[in-house]
């Protein structure tokens, strides 16, 4: 019989965006895959991937304790069902009442720390009570994967995981045979009246949103035909979610254009000149910006926690400061006066940073180890 993994998200989008590379390398290693998230519109995919999808309802954003203790025994339910060798968990919930669950049933489990979110840049109850939920769900992990060293350092010295138990990854990695570099556009002289940026994220204030229309607005006085562009999900079940309305206001004013949603952004990446990303949120590594760099792309992002592992700055893009358009105007003007070679270099060098240290096989060649090591052992 082939040893199961069951992998858990909060999204099944989130598993055919970010984990696909990595449960096409376990089928293909000969594991049976069980991917667990809430039903949505990308479920149906998961079954190209070569694995069993099986529907979990969860409330994501909540904080209500019946809801949550429902989903622990949800989980406790699904695994003792499933009889998993190795449970991989990822994003908050998955990662505590999952983690929990399979910790009382004896399954090994396998965490992925992507980034620590809107929680863990406030201070208060609801801080503290995540970081117990935390301390208790990863006392008996078997490894605690981390995307950044600034939030492995977080949860060591707060005492919520034990340091020989961790490692490092480069966020989600990226898969650079499909996101693939080009120079043709680069080839000829860009006009700064037709330079364009994009931010792509869910719209949230704490994705620097504001910052950037701001930014925009500012820009718009030096040159007035560039261009900001806005692509992402509104309404996102976030306390800090911009409403559609003020996406349209901004549109109204001509401050930036509003492109909605993507199934592939490598459309949306390669039409731009620049990428932006002027997060304050606790990113665990973007993932737009690892996909804009490994297709040649420059970027401009904040020198925060995981965005700032993704650009050297003056080398392959520009870091700004955190919750400042003055500063972000700056540098996007000081990008779009660069000569086209100069650009270009950028994009080179992204690329390079790509190749060398965020390449996916990098990641799945990390949990197929781990997992392997686990198996053997079990």
């Amino acid at each position: 019989m082939k040893p199961r993994i069951l992998i858990a998200l909060n999204t099944a989008w989130n598993l055919v965006n970010f984990r696909a590379g990595l449960i096409r390398a376990l089928v293909a290693q000969g594991y049976e895959v069980v991917a667990v998230a809430p039903d949505d519109a990308y479920s149906e995919r998961l079954a190209g991937l070569g694995c069993r999808f099986v529907a979990l309802p969860m409330d994501n954003q909540g904080t209500h304790p019946g809801r949550d203790l429902l989903l622990f025994f949800r989980f406790l339910k699904l695994l003792h069902r499933e009889q998993p060798d190795v449970f991989l968990g990822y994003t908050v919930k998955p990662n505590i009442y999952g983690s929990l669950a399979a910790s009382i049933l004896g399954v090994p489990v396998v965490n992925n720390i992507a980034g620590l979110g809107a929680v863990f840049i406030q201070d208060g109850w609801l801080v503290r009570l995540v970081r117990g939920l935390y301390r208790v769900a990863l006392c008996r992990s078997a490894k605690v994967f981390f995307q950044n060293n600034d939030d492995r350092s977080l949860f060591i010295n707060a005492g919520l995981v034990k340091a020989d138990i961790t490692d490092l990854l480069p966020g989600s990695g990226i898969d650079l045979t499909r996101f693939t570099y080009t120079v043709d556009e680069y080839g000829l002289p860009r006009s700064v009246d037709n330079f364009s940026f994009i931010l792509i994220a869910r719209m949230l204030r704490d994705k620097g949103v504001g910052e950037y229309v701001a930014a925009a607005k500012l820009m718009r006085v030096r040159y007035p035909q560039a261009q900001c562009f806005l692509l992402g999900f509104v309404d996102a079940p976030n306390p800090t979610a911009i409403s559609r309305a003020e996406i349209d206001d901004w549109v109204a004013q001509g401050d930036i254009i509003y492109l909605g949603v993507s199934d592939d952004v490598r459309v949306e990446i390669a039409a731009a000149d620049c990428i932006v990303l002027p997060s304050y949120y606790r990113e665990g590594i973007p993932r737009t910006l690892l996909e804009a760099a490994a297709m040649g792309k420059p970027i401009i992002t904040t020198n925060a926690v995981g965005c700032r592992e993704v650009v050297d700055d003056g080398i392959n893009g520009y870091l700004c400061k955190v919750r400042d358009a003055e500063d972000l105007v700056a540098k996007m003007l000081r990008m779009i006066e660069l000569l086209p070679n100069e650009r270009a270099a950028m994009g080179t060098a992204g690329r390079k940073k790509m190749e060398l240290q965020f390449d996916e096989n990098i990641v799945i060649d990390k949990y197929l180890e781990v997992i392997g090591a686990l198996v053997r052992k079990g």
